[in-house]
């Protein structure tokens, strides 16, 4: 195995434990935490009582500081329907039943305000935006999504918005022979194998990631790179077989193979094959997307 292989192993299974390693990914693995006892399940009683629903939703806030996790907890109530749009949001209230400073609710609510979620004007106060007005390609709004009651949703929509992206990058990147990306891209699918093999879900996931965001990111179109933390955001909450990025199998495994030996023989028609054939591995992604087209 290589020493970047068993590198990234050991912190994957370092994040696994709760425990930092080198290399981790800030928002790998989704898991059930317990929130800090400051920021616990608070009880929003009386004339707000679905405020008091956020204690179970409170996962992804572990390493995060009181304002990061206000910002978590406020935002997947808004993204769950749970604060409702056009629904008054009291900055006295809100630091009263968190147990949190002033400055805490501020700076949370400008970061929601930044994604699009409340709306801040004179006169009128802090009120929940509706969706229409969410930034929806936000990586944080996405992961909200992806578990919460819109989770099928998400799902879909992140496997067409994918099918869209990849295969063209893949075509574009074979265009741009760099040898340090195609040795990177070589390393993923060592990894990977090396994952599946030990049964290492984890690491094959973290792996598959930065497989598919450095592809995006050499494809040589700039629009496109800003779209690579979308498509490792969907790799990160896919939760279930939607494509075949999803779980790690030999098909799987195969085709990242076959993406890389197109890219390095600068066949672009080919890698843009192997990367839709990648997307549909599972069958149920047929009703999602189309057939690939014969080349």
């Amino acid at each position: 195995m290589s020493t970047l292989a068993h590198t990234m192993m050991t912190a994957a299974r370092s994040v696994d434990s709760g425990l930092a390693g080198p290399g981790e990914l800030d928002r790998y693995p989704y898991a059930e935490a317990p929130v800090t006892e400051r920021l616990g399940a608070p009880s929003w009683d009386g004339s707000d009582p679905e405020l008091g629903r956020v204690g179970r939703r409170a996962a992804g806030s572990r390493g995060r500081g009181l304002h990061g996790q206000l910002v978590q907890q406020l935002g997947q109530m808004i993204v769950s329907g749970d604060l409702g749009a056009d629904r008054p949001l009291v900055p006295e209230e809100i630091g009263q039943r968190f147990e949190v400073s002033r400055t805490v609710v501020r700076e949370s609510l400008r970061v929601l305000e930044a994604k699009g979620l409340v709306s801040a004007r004179p006169n009128v106060g802090t009120r929940v935006r509706p969706v229409s007005d969410w930034n929806l390609l936000d990586p944080d709004i996405i992961e909200w999504r992806a578990f919460g009651p819109q989770r099928d949703n998400q799902r879909r929509e992140l496997s067409e918005l994918r099918w869209t992206i990849e295969p063209l990058a893949a075509r574009l990147a074979a265009g741009h022979g760099r040898e340090d990306v195609q040795q990177r891209l070589s390393d993923m699918v060592e990894i990977m194998g090396h994952a599946m093999a030990q049964g290492d879900a984890l690491t094959f996931s973290r792996a598959d990631a930065e497989f598919h965001s450095l592809l995006i990111q050499v494809a040589g179109n700039r629009m496109l790179e800003h779209l690579s933390g979308i498509v490792s955001s969907a790799l990160q909450v896919s939760g279930g077989p939607v494509t075949g990025c999803d779980r790690p199998t030999d098909a799987s495994l195969g085709h990242h193979a076959r993406i890389v030996d197109a890219l390095a023989a600068g066949d672009g028609a080919a890698a843009e094959a192997a990367m839709r054939q990648l997307l549909i591995v599972h069958p149920e992604v047929e009703r999602v997307v189309p057939a690939p087209r014969e080349h």
